[in-house]
């Protein structure tokens, strides 16, 4: 496997692989990750369909990417997708992805059309004093000495910055601003999260700082992302002959491992409660997804909180990882990740309006008609001043294809779960739907005496505890992940949000399909280049922009300088005038 830039391999077509008909191929999970590397296997390893086995322990398929009606309760998204225009790796798969709305166009098409004619950005970021805009301005508010503060953090090496936490490095001039309400609330980082990862997400979206403000770096799907993502591919695989086992829990991968070679050797499964076995060849590929951010996520109803399980059982995800790692070294260290659940988790709520009450006051915060079936809120709206750290969106409408007309599904999530409510005096975890809902209508503006009524009678509500959530982000070294392909494996790889890749992050859709994409690739030996992650922290345009932006338009001469930095920087000046250099400095505002 190899790293490539550029369209010149991007529309080629690679050979087959040799020996690939003598190949079988053993999927454990259906999360996006999973999917995609069965759509690799497909497209690009040319694998026969019936050779590919997809092993689900739940009904349904799509991980983490859900989206579904459930009787008796109503819609529920655990988590919504925020995409960017380099995800080199999603687009490269979807553009293959055939549309299951419009015929003869692929998903990629369909979602550039989308959000060309409708492009996404916010008019109101954040609220103050129930449903007042808290006047963010665009603005990131960082002082000097928070932006050098950033500005280190982005030059520091990734070795001086194993097991840190963000706190550690970040004064209360950077985690009091509006960049770190902008920051935390759009990525859910928590101050204890890892130096590491944040380093990496300003290198990964340096592209983009200028959109955080305003959310106009997003790009969102037509609904839900279980429908727009996951349903496509389910199709395309299910016309390849791909086979899905549901129900079928995944419980350990044993390994035969010698000096010279690692080679999975058997797959341990439950299936309606007895267990299998399936023993493997190197013929026998092993794609595995390890851990997982809505492990033991539990779900609550209108009258009844989600329950805070986080237990981890035998035959669960982190377990199985446990069991794998116990295995040897190079798989990973799974109690980095899942070990404080109370560091890990926050709750998200689906809200569903249900008359004409409520939609009003979402008008009048989006500033947008939310039945236009155009951008809504244009991104995450944040309380504030809320004790839960509040923040909720409505995207296009409907969010369901079988959605009622007149009715509005969105998405509310806190990032603090043991905090007790501004309105309702209870911690979020505590809290039924109906009382989620009572606090979100609260930091609405909602009149304190129509609060409940409205609540009960006007909106279902399903809350969501997530205790793993942000398990990814918490602080860790090299080797707490295992790579992708690990050194001297022979049929096995891992894949998704705790597998190891190059400069890519975590908590994103590109992350996932890229450890499929690089899985496959590998183990195939698919001569065709993985497109790299986006260069932009190697873009000098994109450096500059960024620095001006982050520091709110001021220039180079706005800086506090002794007299003898301002001498220095003025002899800088004379030697660079005429040149392509000032241009460029002019032509993004550093002077």
């Amino acid at each position: 496997m190899y790293y490539t830039s550029g369209n010149y391999e991007a529309f080629a077509r690679p050979l087959k692989p040799a020996g690939v008909d003598q190949k079988s191929a053993y999927i454990v999970g259906s999360g996006l990750g999973a999917l995609a590397a069965a759509c690799f296997l497909v497209r690009d390893g040319q694998m026969k369909g019936k050779h590919i086995h997809i092993l689900e322990k739940d009904p349904i398929p799509g991980g983490a990417c859900d989206g579904f009606q459930y009787d008796n309760l109503g819609y529920v998204m655990r988590g919504g997708r925020e995409m960017d225009n380099h995800f080199e790796c999603m687009w490269d798969l979807f553009r293959s992805i055939p549309s299951i709305e419009t015929e003869g166009v692929s998903v990629l098409d369909e979602y550039y059309w989308l959000n060309k004619e409708d492009p996404n950005y916010s008019l109101m970021r954040a609220t103050v004093n129930c449903g007042e805009d808290a006047r963010t301005d665009k603005k990131f508010g960082l002082s000097d000495q928070a932006a050098m503060e950033i500005m280190k953090l982005f030059f520091t090496p990734d070795q001086a910055l194993y097991n840190r936490r963000i706190d550690e490095l970040f004064s209360e001039d950077v985690l009091n601003s509006n960049f770190w309400m902008y920051w935390r609330t759009m990525f859910a980082f928590e101050n204890w999260h890892s130096a590491l990862e944040m380093k990496l997400y300003l290198k990964r979206f340096i592209h983009h700082i200028g959109g955080l403000p305003d959310f106009t770096a997003l790009r969102f799907t037509k609904y839900n992302q279980y429908e727009s993502m996951i349903l496509p591919m389910i199709e395309f695989l299910q016309a390849a002959d791909v086979q899905f086992h549901y129900n079928t829990k995944v419980v350990n991968v044993e390994f035969e491992i010698t000096p010279e070679k690692k080679q999975a050797s058997r797959i341990v499964i439950l299936h309606e409660g007895k267990e299998e076995f399936i023993d493997l060849t190197e013929n026998d590929l092993v794609f595995i997804t390890n851990g997982g951010c809505v492990e033991n996520s539990s779900l609550g109803s209108q009258d009844e909180p989600a329950a805070f399980n986080h237990e981890i059982k035998a035959g669960g995800g982190w377990d199985m990882w446990r069991k794998i790692a116990a295995q040897d070294e190079s798989f990973g260290h799974p109690d980095k990740f899942c070990s404080m659940p109370e560091q890990t988790n926050w709750m998200s709520a689906t809200v569903t309006t249900l008359d004409d009450k409520i939609p009003p006051y979402v008008q009048k915060i989006c500033k947008r008609d939310p039945f236009s079936g155009k951008v809504v809120t244009g991104g995450i709206v944040t309380a504030k001043d809320s004790n839960w750290l509040l923040s909720w969106t409505f995207n296009r409408q409907p969010q369901f294809r079988n959605q009622p007309k007149g009715q509005l599904v969105g998405w509310i999530y806190g990032l603090f779960s043991d905090k007790p409510g501004n309105f309702v005096k209870k911690t979020m975890r505590q809290c039924s739907g109906k009382e989620i809902c009572m606090e979100w209508l609260y930091h609405m503006g909602v009149p304190v005496a129509e609060i409940e009524e409205m609540a009960e009678k006007s909106a279902n509500t399903i809350p969501c505890m997530m205790p793993y959530i942000t398990a990814f982000f918490m602080p860790r070294e090299a080797g707490d992940r295992p790579a992708v392909v690990p050194e001297k494996a022979v049929n096995f790889a891992f894949l998704g949000q705790f597998a190891e890749t190059e400069r890519d992050t975590i908590f994103t859709t590109e992350y996932s399909i890229r450890t499929g994409m690089e899985a496959v690739y590998t183990l195939l030996e698919i001569d065709r280049g993985v497109p790299e992650v986006w260069g932009s922290t190697y873009d000098v345009r994109d450096l500059l922009d960024s620095t001006v932006k982050l520091r709110d338009g001021k220039k180079l001469t706005d800086l506090p300088l002794t007299d003898q930095q301002r001498l220095a920087l003025l002899a800088v000046f004379s030697k660079i005038q005429g040149t392509d250099v000032e241009k460029l400095l002019h032509e993004y505002a550093l002077i």
